[in-house]
């Protein structure tokens, strides 16, 4: 379920990002090339994005499928930004938080995104309740396994834990509860981008002087492009990406060549 992508580096048009290139995310909302699990993301998307002198990002969500929506043909192609994390949504079960369901999950400066499910949601996850505050359990955007998830992550990094550690600690949390659980996480603070590799396919692509992407899958055919192992944990500013391995729970599985 789902593509999502972050990306740093010089202001461009988000349309230049997410639409232009020939395998954009907004392709991938009916044509993903390396999709695992479903086919088309059309139970919703969004955007967010951070203008120069703030640090709390915009964002644009919706319901429906990224290609019928003619307003963000028009946002894509006049709104710019250095920094933006985007995805579109497969939903693993139906529901009634229509775009409150759709990444990103926003607090803060933080914008975050779950490519993957919860095996057993919502059972399996009845136990980790107890970590998460009262009123940060309340407030959750949408009644789904990623808005959960995103509670998590939430919870560590408002405790003081950088993001790396809070992604880490939380995957490894929700799959020792839920075991099978698909769970690429992808999180950005406008200044770097912490991301897991746990059940599906996740990229980069660094290139000096223009900057850093994190996807799902590529958007063009550059052969730069690296795919990132299985239970691996990336940390990635605009020039630099490091990649550590998560303490594995269950078999690892090699990149796909």
């Amino acid at each position: 379920m789902c593509r999502h992508l972050a990306w740093l580096g010089p202001e461009e048009p988000l349309g230049r990002l997410l639409v232009e290139p020939p395998h954009s995310l907004y392709r991938q909302s009916w044509a993903p090339r390396r999709q695992r699990h479903g086919t088309v993301n059309a139970d919703g998307f969004g955007v967010g994005w951070y203008a120069e002198g703030d640090p709390v990002p915009a964002r644009y969500r919706r319901a429906g499928p990224i290609w019928a929506d003619l307003s963000f043909a028009d946002l894509a192609r006049v709104v710019r930004s250095p920094a933006v994390l985007a995805a579109v949504r497969d939903a693993t079960l139906a529901g009634a938080d229509a775009e409150a369901a759709a990444a990103p999950y926003a607090s803060g400066p933080w914008l975050f995104s779950h490519n993957g499910a919860v095996k057993g949601w919502p059972d399996s996850l009845a136990p980790l309740t107890g970590t998460v505050p009262p009123a940060d359990l309340l407030s959750m955007e949408a009644r789904n396994d990623s808005a959960f998830v995103w509670a998590l992550v939430l919870n560590r990094l408002r405790g003081g834990d950088e993001e790396g550690q809070a992604l880490a600690d939380t995957v490894l949390e929700v799959a020792e509860a839920a075991p099978g659980s698909r769970l690429n996480l992808l999180l950005t603070n406008g200044e770097s981008i912490a991301a897991t590799a746990w059940g599906d396919t996740l990229w980069y692509l660094q290139r000096a002087g223009l900057g850093t992407v994190v996807a799902s899958e590529p958007y063009d055919d550059d052969p730069h492009w690296q795919e990132v192992p299985d239970r691996t944990l990336l940390a990635a500013s605009r020039t630099d990406v490091l990649l550590t391995p998560l303490k594995s729970l269950e078999p690892l599985k090699e990149p796909r060549t």
